[in-house]
């Protein structure tokens, strides 16, 4: 044991000297406010949470779920294959289904194991995957897992991806494309027309990650696999995976993330349902928070927001720590993201917009901004 800890010892001193050591600080959001956050004891304006909708907070959702945790417990018991496939899957599942345009879907713990399940149910090796340069870090683990060959692509670049594809993708019995829609860090989108029109051209399978486009960006391109998380956009918690129903019964039988995992709650899946069911009756939600990132865009003369997610570069850790602190000075809460999360030299604050920020709090953002830069 003791050399167990002089060696993550020694690890530490190396990631504190790069500025690159992590910690846990308390954060408590109220159930009255979307944004307002208390962060290590003191209180916030929350530019750094993914609720983009304001749903977290919404009474609709939240009563769903405490009146559902009061009925039916605060467990679901077992893996929905033993006990735990409650009675809220089933229209939880079909509400995401008809959001996408697909024929089923499959509710899992989260989105990073929707992902660690669903990649290697399908690839294995011999198989190839091509992934976009910057995915989230549980699709490159995925794919790892799987044991395909992992081939990635230069960000967004078609062009590269179109050439990778006419040198390797015959290589393979099965090939599969993957991206995000949203990427969390930089907040720009996927061409997505483009990736499905070379799929068709090479024979290969499609799958997008929708975890940070739900109710924000949406998309008519057919895909063959849509994934994403229910704990963003949502407001809750949980992964989900659509396409086919002979693909979602198949995922039932080989994803082991989902074979081998208790079911989410009731009341978990009751304020899912109860969150869709606001995302698509007010679709003004998400135009807002996409509008609040453009006007901080606008007025710092950066390229228009292409989501609710604007990075601000500042290239060093420290660089970005210090911003991220001055605007903590003024009650703004940004946090400083640095490698590996992002590449080294691009370190930022990552800002993300929420439609119950108000006018007044983001023209806030918007000076303290101008100061900082």
């Amino acid at each position: 044991m003791a050399q167990l800890d002089e060696h993550c010892a020694a690890e530490l001193r190396q990631l504190e000297s790069q500025n690159l050591r992590r910690s846990l600080r308390v954060s408590a959001r109220r159930a009255k406010s979307a944004v307002l956050i208390e962060h290590d004891g003191q209180k916030f304006v929350s530019f750094a949470c993914n609720d983009y909708l304001g749903l977290r907070n919404h009474p609709k959702v939240t009563a769903a779920g405490t009146l559902t945790a009061a009925k039916f417990g605060a467990g679901a018991g077992a893996s929905r294959l033993v006990t735990g496939n409650h009675p809220f899957y089933a229209p939880l599942e079909a509400q995401l289904a008809a959001m996408k345009g697909a024929d089923a879907a499959l509710v899992f713990g989260s989105g990073y194991l929707t992902n660690l399940g669903v990649i290697p149910a399908l690839m294995q090796k011999g198989d190839v995957i091509f992934a976009d340069k910057l995915v989230h870090a549980c699709i490159i683990d995925a794919a790892q897992l799987s044991g395909a060959r992992l081939i990635r692509f230069k960000h967004n670049d078609m062009a590269h991806l179109e050439a990778l594809l006419k040198e390797h993708r015959e290589e393979s019995p099965n090939a599969l494309i993957v991206t995000d829609h949203v990427f969390s860090m930089d907040g720009d989108v996927a061409p997505l027309e483009a990736i499905a029109a070379l799929a068709d051209e090479h024979d290969c399978w499609t799958m997008v990650d929708d975890a940070h486009g739900l109710g924000i960006v949406k998309s008519r391109v057919a895909i063959d696999i849509w994934m994403g998380t229910l704990s963003k956009s949502a407001g809750v918690y949980g992964g989900y995976v659509c396409g086919s129903r002979t693909l979602i019964d198949f995922l039932i039988s080989t994803a082991r993330s989902f074979v081998f995992s208790t079911g989410l709650p009731p009341a978990l899946c009751a304020s899912a349902i109860a969150a869709l069911e606001v995302l698509d009756r007010e679709p003004e939600r998400g135009e807002r928070a996409l509008e609040h990132a453009r006007r901080v865009t606008r007025a710092l003369g950066l390229p228009p927001a292409q989501s609710a997610i604007v990075p601000i570069m500042f290239g060093t850790p420290e660089a970005a720590l210090a911003a991220s602190e001055k605007l903590k000075q003024r009650g703004l809460l940004a946090i400083a993201i640095r490698p590996p999360t992002v590449p080294a030299g691009t370190a930022r604050l990552r800002l993300a917009f929420s439609a119950e920020h108000s006018d007044a709090q983001v023209n806030a953002l918007i000076a303290a901004l101008k100061k900082i830069l």
